[in-house]
């Protein structure tokens, strides 16, 4: 018997649409936004509650006379903004940790300043329920919902995301989205789709991803098959935003402000859009594989240095370097996309992976030489490149995890940080792995 497990992904269609059909897509979505605005207000003079049902019974039948939209859009816009009312909460009480750790050190502690007015949308992205608001058609044609009735415009979008559709997918909802720079209205349709259940005997190949600023990724499997992802080009480009965006904060003025704002997006876009090339070529070289990543979680508060005002310049400056890059954002890519290439994500433990010898298994930071690009063991003497050998080390993490998913039958996709005690007993494990060319005969 197969075991089948869903995978949820988005496609990205472009409507085809003439210029009275812009004018009604126009109506519909600053409606949408001003009513978004409207039950913001109100959740905010009810105690910035983020309950979707307060925030439905308040503001429903006012967003329906005043704003005209429909009954499910009317109700999108209370969990739309009950969630992002949630959003800002969690945020608040993770920034209060922060805060209280760094009072505890003495350092200055700052105000979190989310709530202190009611959230405000500017974007014109609507939210439309499948089979209410939206529906497909045929002839690759969709039917959407606009103030002045309905809208039956082509669309066009990713070959295989059409196929998947045409294949029986299940559809969801789906967001109207507007490009300023084009004037083009998208429709962002998620679905979810069926995959079979993995198995260890499914993925051959165990694969070790190490993120980094010098080279975005290095990767290699236990044959020692080996690519560098080169991150100085994007790097280059990164300092050159700084720099316009530090000359621009300077000016201060309004033009400059509309500037940075639209800086900000193209450099968003500029990095998801290399991290989408970075993962697809990463599952393309490597197909059929466990591929392990490092558990980053909370990696910026184990970085030495990280929050002290008596930080070297040099410390400050690697510190900006790490939050120029979205790393967990490529992890997400590949860990989504993975099914798709016959492969399967899983995170290990990142503890010591560029400390650790693959050789000895001795662990020591005098192992990098002045924290450079070299590694070499103080016991051993084994040399190896130090991102290279971070993802080796993760290889052979992300392999003890099949061996013992083989074993037991059971899967942890993400290690047990709930004690110490488990931890330290999974590094002492770790120390006990050594790499050899016969590593792959493992499998």
């Amino acid at each position: 018997m197969v075991w089948l497990v869903k995978i949820t992904l988005t496609a990205k269609f472009k409507l085809t649409h003439t210029l009275e059909q812009k004018i009604a897509l126009d109506k519909v979505s600053l409606a949408f936004r001003n009513a978004m605005n409207f039950a913001s207000r109100a959740a905010f003079e009810m105690d910035k509650t983020s309950s979707a049902n307060k925030i439905h019974k308040a503001v429903y039948r006012d967003i329906r006379e005043k704003y005209k939209l429909g009954s499910q859009m009317a109700c999108s816009v209370s969990r739309y903004v009950g969630a992002t009312y949630q959003a800002q909460w969690t945020k608040l009480k993770n920034h209060q940790k922060k805060q209280a750790s760094r009072a505890e050190r003495g350092l200055k502690v700052r105000h979190y300043k989310g709530l202190d007015g009611a959230p405000k949308f500017v974007s014109r992205t609507l939210t439309y329920q499948y089979n209410y608001d939206y529906s497909f058609k045929k002839n690759q044609q969709v039917s959407i919902l606009t103030l002045e009735g309905r809208l039956v415009l082509p669309y066009e979008g990713y070959a295989k995301h059409l196929d998947y559709i045409a294949r029986g997918a299940e559809i969801g909802a789906g967001k109207l989205w507007y490009n300023k720079s084009k004037k083009q209205y998208y429709l962002l349709v998620s679905f979810t789709m069926e995959v079979p259940d993995p198995q260890p005997a499914d993925h051959r190949n165990v694969v070790g991803v190490d993120v980094g600023q010098r080279y975005h990724a290095v990767v290699t499997d236990t044959s020692s098959h080996t690519q560098f992802f080169s991150g100085k080009e994007t790097n280059q480009r990164k300092d050159h935003y700084a720099r316009i965006k530090q000359s621009l904060q300077r000016k201060g003025t309004r033009s400059a402000t509309r500037r940075l704002i639209q800086l900000s997006g193209r450099e968003r876009r500029f990095i998801a859009d290399r991290n989408h090339q970075l993962s697809t070529q990463i599952l393309t070289r490597y197909p059929r594989a466990i591929i392990g990543l490092e558990d980053l979680t909370h990696i910026r508060e184990r970085t030495e240095g990280h929050s002290s005002q008596k930080s070297s310049q040099k410390a400050r400056k690697a510190r900006k370097r790490r939050s120029q890059w979205s790393f967990a954002e490529l992890q997400t890519f590949i860990a989504y996309k993975a099914p798709l290439h016959g492969s399967m994500a899983i995170k290990v433990d990142a503890n010591y992976t560029s400390q650790m010898c693959i050789k000895c298994g001795h662990t020591s930071k005098e192992n990098r030489p002045q924290k450079g690009l070299m590694f070499k063991c103080q016991v051993c003497g084994y040399e190896c490149h130090s991102d290279l050998l971070g993802a080796k080390n993760i290889a052979m993490r992300t392999l003890l995890v099949r061996q013992d998913w083989t074993n037991t039958g059971l899967l942890s996709e993400t290690p047990d940080v709930s004690g110490g005690e488990t931890k330290a007993a999974r590094l002492k494990r770790y120390a006990e792995l050594r790499w050899s060319p016969d590593t792959n005969q493992l499998l």
